[in-house]
Order: C-alpha cells, then sequence, then structure tokens
C-alpha cells in the first residue's frame, strides 16, 4: 500500500471512530444544523491561521471551539429561534471565510480542499494530531457517557437528579468542534456533518440500545472510509466525496435491510 493511501487511511479510521458516538448524539438531538454551522466556521479559523501566521489544524480548533462557546451563550439568551440564529451564523461564517481567505491570504491556497477535503494529502503529523485528538475526545465521550444520555432523554429530569445540564451540552458542542476541525481535512467544509449524521442515522435502524448505535455508526464510518478511498484510488474519485458517497451508500442498504425485515 502506497505511504500516502496508508497514511489518508489512519486518518479516516480516527475521524469515522470518534465520529459515531457524536453523531449518535447529533441525531438524537437534532443538532445537524449546529454542526453545519461549526463546520462552515471552520474556514474562518484557516484565515486567522493565515493572518497570524499560526498552525492552521491549531486556528482551525480554536476557531471552531470559540464559535461553539459563542452558539451556546446565544443561545442561552435565545433572543432568536435556534434554527434561525444557526441559519445566519452557518451561512455569514462561510462567506466571511470565504472572502477573507481570497482578499488577506497573501499566498494563493487551494480552497476546494478546504470546502471539499484533501484526505490524501495528509502528513505523518497531521495522522498524529488527529489521533490524538480522537483519543481526547473518545475518553472524555466514555466518561459523560451517562449524564449526556440523561440530558438528551430529559433535560429538566436530569437537572433534577443533580447533573449540570448547561455544562454537559456545553462539553458535547465544544467536543464536537474538535471533531469537526480534525474532520475538515479528511471531507472538507461542507460535508463534515454529513460524516457525523449519515453513519449515525443508518446504525439507528441496526443497533437496539444507545451503546450499539455509537459503536455500529464508528464501524460503518470506518467502512464507509475504506469503500471512499478505494472508490478514490481506483477511479480517481475525489476523496473526500468519495467518502460521503459511501455512507450515503450504506444508508440506502439499512433502509433495504429494514424493508425487508
Amino acid at each position: 500500500m502506497a505511504d500516502f493511501l496508508l497514511l489518508a487511511l489512519l486518518a479516516g479510521i480516527a475521524v469515522a471512530l470518534v465520529a459515531g458516538p457524536l453523531g449518535a448524539f447529533a441525531v438524537w438531538r437534532r443538532m445537524a444544523y449546529f454542526g453545519d454551522t461549526l463546520a462552515h466556521s471552520a474556514l474562518l479559523g484557516v484565515t486567522f491561521g493565515l493572518l497570524l501566521d499560526i498552525n492552521l489544524n491549531l486556528a482551525i480548533a480554536l476557531g471552531c471551539l470559540l464559535l461553539a462557546l459563542v452558539l451556546v451563550a446565544l443561545q442561552h439568551n435565545r433572543f432568536l429561534a435556534t434554527d434561525t440564529l444557526l441559519g445566519i451564523l452557518s451561512h455569514s461564517t462561510l462567506a466571511l471565510g470565504l472572502v477573507c481567505v481570497s482578499v488577506f491570504s497573501e499566498s494563493r491556497i487551494d480552497l476546494l480542499a478546504y470546502l471539499f477535503g484533501d484526505i490524501l494529502s495528509v502528513s505523518q503529523g497531521d495522522v498524529i494530531s488527529i489521533w490524538v485528538i480522537a483519543v481526547v475526545v473518545l475518553a472524555a465521550l466514555i466518561w459523560l457517557w451517562r449524564p449526556l444520555l440523561a440530558i438528551t432523554v430529559h433535560e429538566e429530569l436530569a437537572q433534577v437528579e443533580g447533573i449540570a445540564v448547561v455544562r454537559v451540552r456545553t462539553a458535547l458542542m465544544l467536543l464536537m468542534a474538535l471533531v469537526i476541525a480534525i474532520a475538515m481535512k479528511v471531507v472538507g467544509v461542507l460535508l463534515i456533518t454529513a460524516l457525523l449524521i449519515i453513519p449515525a442515522a443508518a446504525s439507528r435502524r441496526l443497533s437496539k440500545t444507545p451503546e450499539q448505535m455509537a459503536i455500529i455508526a464508528s464501524l460503518l464510518g470506518m467502512l464507509a472510509v475504506v469503500a471512499g478511498l478505494a472508490a478514490s484510488y481506483f477511479w480517481d474519485s475525489p476523496a473526500g466525496p468519495a467518502i460521503v458517497l459511501s455512507t450515503t451508500a450504506i444508508f440506502c442498504l439499512t433502509l433495504l435491510k429494514k424493508q425487508q425485515a
């Protein structure tokens, strides 16, 4: 196996591993639009990284974390409906990021790589950083699993039971921001939410417990990464979109299986 393909496979598997359980919570809590907003804001992180001359991966992660905190604060004030607020921020941050990158960047950068991913160009350093963040996020999810399930089922009841609902919800948003930051290299700004949502939606039909759904979502995501990279290698197709199409194909297969049952 070529070195670049092995690195891409390792990076994709790491993202799929942690995107599975996070995607499950995104499906349960109807947070797909929240993920879209964070993903679109990631391009602003690229802008700040270029302007401040700092590591782009670090800048993207910091930008996503900052916007997640801003969204938490704005949702708490509730001066606008959540979906309206997310719609405004999602498209505004994407447009602002595109304009800033094109205007303020002295060196030409490949915008398509940020919009649709460039997993085949990941370096050994990228793979190490992706795995470190993935392991940290996975450990945090395991630690917060029961409180997260409790607030997903019923926030008021969880608060009565002594769970710090706001802190747990904020932690979930920050973890999602970190995963979106590392997934940007794999599938790009415009396709990140698909990698979160589609495997989780597919696993919903194949599982009976929340834990099963999270694990199966990770496995389906990994399968999609392998299939997408294989399609990219043999048919010379863009890897990020190929991975997303693989998740869609898997989801369609689960629909057929459901109909046969």
